[in-house]
């Protein structure tokens, strides 16, 4: 977390020299750090006030500040924050530079601040212009002679680690689809959902069983046992994920709270217990009308959405288990 404070009065930060640490000495040193605070100084108290206000306006989350007999300060912290040290000409008209998301957005934020304020800032807000490190910027002067720069990356994944996903290629994969009879109007559609999904996605039909048990209650436990199962039990061996699909739809006693929570938490205990991959496909609805839209009615195929889900899971259990895989997107 990084504090930038506004003072009325003067700070000098120093940096102190000392002997060179060992490198046990400098572990220790740097487990010590927690942040850095940079302290610009309000001239008047309109001025401080004015930024205060600016800087609230853009969503800076408040530190604590002080207010005492010789000075007050207003604090706005940041997620991350750095210190560097230029040598030779400074690249900017400022040494206040935030990194943000949406800067355009930002920028409107700033705009409807000034105006707010009565004022126009034609002459206080720069555009929002391409830099020469692949970013866009702009720069903002909510006050005279206090200079900051806003900017974001052009390329989005600049400075962030590239995202691990799963492929959505079921080829080769072995797949179990546990299915409750009960409901069986809506079941059956969500069962044809979900091998739509596999069999467009490259399963082969060989490697899909299809399990069909009496009622939601029972697919938690129906889908451990698969999990667990391995080739020896003579079967047709381990599968890559499980598929459970059932509907339960609310009546008038409080059977439905009992039975939709214990088929969630079964089914995420197996899933967490077994390491094998579960999709979720049993549905929790107030009437008929709702399960139907759900079953492919009007808002799309829930079982071939659980299907979707548990290729993607596959592919992406397989990449995080690959050492040769790891480290790649870093």
């Amino acid at each position: 977390m990084c504090a930038w404070n506004l003072w009325r009065g003067w700070i000098i930060l120093q940096l102190k020299g000392s002997r060179p640490a060992g490198p046990g000495e400098r572990d220790r040193i740097k487990a010590m750090i927690k942040g850095i605070s940079f302290l610009r100084p309000a001239g008047t108290a309109a001025e401080y006030d004015r930024l205060a206000a600016f800087f609230s306006a853009l969503g800076f989350t408040p530190g604590s500040g002080w207010n005492e007999e010789l000075s007050r300060g207003a604090s706005f912290l940041a997620p991350l924050g750095n210190l560097e040290i230029v040598e030779g000409e400074m690249p900017l008209s400022t040494d206040v530079l935030i990194e943000v998301t949406q800067l355009d957005a930002v920028r409107e934020v700033a705009i409807t601040w000034f105006r707010a304020q009565g004022e126009e800032p034609a002459g206080q807000i720069s555009a929002a212009t391409e830099t020469d490190w692949k970013s866009r910027m702009f720069t903002v002067e909510p006050v005279a002679g206090k200079v900051f720069a806003f900017w974001e990356w052009t390329d989005p994944l600049k400075g962030k680690p590239v995202a691990v996903e799963g492929d959505l290629s079921a080829e080769g994969m072995r797949f179990a689809i546990v299915a409750a009879r009960w409901n069986a109007v809506i079941t059956d559609r969500l069962l044809d959902g979900a091998l739509d999904a596999l069999l467009r996605s490259g399963a082969a039909r060989r490697h899909i069983e299809i399990v069909r048990v009496p009622g939601a209650w029972e697919v938690p436990a129906a889908a451990r046992t698969i999990a667990e199962r391995v080739p020896a039990f003579g079967g047709p061996g381990a599968v890559d994920a499980i598929i459970t699909l059932g509907c339960l739809i609310r009546g008038e006693t409080a059977h439905y709270e009992a039975i939709y929570n214990e088929v969630a938490r079964g089914i995420g205990q197996s899933q967490q217990e077994t390491g094998i991959p579960h999709s979720f496909g049993v549905l929790t609805c107030e009437t008929l009308e709702q399960a139907l839209n759900r079953a492919g009615v009007k808002a799309g195929n829930k079982g071939f959405e659980a299907a979707v889900a548990a290729i993607e899971m596959v592919s992406l259990r397989r990449k995080l288990l690959d050492d040769n895989f790891a480290g790649e997107g870093a």
